[in-house]
């Protein structure tokens, strides 16, 4: 296959990038920069868009573009900066592939659409939840949807969880703090905690490329864990005791809208699609996740 990957310096990226290389596909990236590879074109979805042979015997376009929804309080600006990074991008880029004829898009999008399902278990038939991530990824997933809307295009949305890598994402933040003994569970830590391991992820995103499932694919564990539980094993896989905690309204006032969404929101978030069609994960258990990362 000939696939073209935007966002594909990124965590999840740069990693499918390799794999897909590995397993015998042609790989073009699409880069927001001049372009130095061979293998690498420029474009700008607010200026020129997408350069037409780039996209030429596409047999798919994977789209992972995105500002990181963490590290940052979400200031009105930076929410902005977080719509400007998504929604525009994908409507151009999914319009030109689809006029192009490129028969499959896969698209990025994120757990966050359920918003906070408390003990409820989420799966792909459930709406969207309440809250700025729940309107920024159905924002998203239109912007897909409605710009390939009358093409013959196999549209697939990517609702991933935290992605659980050796490097970089979640893991990478908590690692420090955890390893100097101040791993803390926050707030009551019985909200669950939805997550992927990077190779599950990588495998997920293959796998729809060459299987015919469209519409939006959860992309999380099978097993959510709640927070409390989240903290004690990783805080054990690292050697480390795990007893503090941090009262919600603490990391509220640290971080604001973002710690109330990303950490304190209970996610609840089960695959149903993959595991319907057959998909196996190779890191079903937190503590298997958890094992991969630290190599």
């Amino acid at each position: 296959m000939r696939i073209v990957v935007a966002g594909s310096s990124g965590l999840i990226g740069s990693v499918l990038v390799d794999s897909l290389r590995a397993s015998g596909h042609s790989v073009a990236r699409l880069v927001r920069h001049e372009p130095y590879h061979d293998d690498e074109f420029g474009w700008d979805p607010e200026s020129f868009g997408v350069p037409p042979d780039s996209l030429a015997g596409a047999d798919a376009v994977v789209n992972l573009g995105g500002v990181s929804v963490s590290g940052w309080r979400w200031t009105g600006r930076f929410k902005q900066e977080l719509r400007d990074s998504r929604i525009t991008p994908t409507q151009v880029l999914a319009e030109a592939a689809a006029m192009a004829g490129v028969p499959v898009l896969i698209n990025a999008s994120a757990t966050g659409f359920y918003g906070n399902t408390g003990d409820h278990v989420a799966t792909e038939r459930n709406a969207a939840g309440d809250g700025f991530l729940a309107e920024l990824v159905t924002e998203w997933e239109a912007a897909a949807t409605e710009a390939t809307k009358g093409y013959d295009m196999r549209v697939a949305l990517l609702r991933t969880a935290p992605v659980l890598s050796p490097t970089g994402g979640i893991l990478g933040k908590l690692r420090v703090p955890f390893k100097l003994g101040l791993g803390a569970s926050i707030g009551d830590g019985r909200q669950y905690f939805s997550w992927i391991s990077l190779v599950d992820e990588v495998r997920a995103i293959e796998y729809l490329l060459t299987n015919d499932i469209a519409g939006p694919v959860n992309l999380a564990a099978p097993e959510p864990v709640r927070f409390s539980e989240f903290s004690r094993v990783f805080a054990k896989s690292l050697h480390r005791p795990s007893f503090l905690r941090i009262p919600g309204v603490a990391a509220t006032v640290v971080a604001g809208e973002m710690a109330r969404e990303m950490i304190l929101y209970s996610q609840r978030v089960i695959p149903a699609v993959l595991t319907d069609h057959g998909f196996t994960f190779d890191h079903p258990t937190l503590e298997q996740a958890l094992d991969y990362a630290h190599g």
